[in-house]
């Protein structure tokens, strides 16, 4: 099936594109500028874009970010340290955030011809974002499902949803996914800060794989307090 990938340039979403694109069925990627502090993960996508030799759409809806008030990834308030288990980790949220970009996804790939849509949420992520969930996958297929009734039949791929970050670094590693060609830190800093929660899960997503980590972080060991903090 002819897939577009949506992809944020991080290491979840640039694995999906490898993977998608060593199985012959990679037909573009798409990225959205939501108004994110760390909108530098864009320019990892377009890197991905040219590396896998596809079309890069990035679509603004900045507008819309600024409107869903009071993340830290869109607002002024501070993205917390710690990991992803924490209550705190909570204020990451940007409210239907999944839902608006997968419906942008699914009405390009009706216009375009595709067939699937890719999508790299993953296990890690459930306790926290609740359109990150199988809940709301298959929810969302039935929506979609009806939505472009007699129009396209368009599947919403998530080979990553019941799996962990360790899992996904083991696939991107099978792929050979330039790891150090991805972007995480919800900061966007100069590099990555080692110690938002998305940092904290990508440290320890390569120490439980026993994949080498080629990523900079400001503070490289703070991870491990975090995570024996849980």
């Amino acid at each position: 099936m002819d897939t577009i990938v949506i992809c944020s340039g991080g290491l979840d979403s640039v694995t999906l594109a490898h993977k998608v694109a060593g199985e012959g069925r990679l037909t573009g990627l798409l990225s959205f500028d939501y108004g994110q502090r760390h909108v530098k993960e864009v320019e990892f996508a377009a890197r991905c874009a040219d590396r896998l030799d596809v079309p890069h759409k990035v679509v603004d809806i900045s507008g819309v970010g600024r409107a869903l008030s009071g993340s830290a990834l869109t607002d002024a308030v501070d993205v917390p340290d710690g990991h992803y288990a924490e209550e705190t980790m909570k204020v990451t949220i940007v409210p239907n955030r999944n839902a608006i970009m997968l419906t942008i996804a699914f009405g390009l790939a009706a216009a375009q011809g595709a067939q699937a849509v890719g999508a790299a949420v993953h296990g890690g992520d459930h306790f926290i974002y609740p359109d990150c969930r199988p809940g709301f996958i298959d929810a969302f297929q039935t929506m979609q499902d009806h939505a472009l009734e007699g129009v396209s039949a368009i599947r919403l791929y998530t080979p990553f949803v019941s799996v962990s970050k360790a899992d996904i670094v083991t696939e991107g590693a099978r792929w050979r996914t330039p790891f150090a060609e991805t972007w995480s830190c919800y900061k966007g800093g100069e590099v990555h800060c080692g110690r938002c929660g998305t940092c904290v899960e990508r440290r320890e997503a390569f120490h439980l794989a026993g994949v080498d980590d080629p990523t900079v972080y400001a503070d490289p060991e703070y991870w491990k307090q975090a995570v024996e903090g849980r």
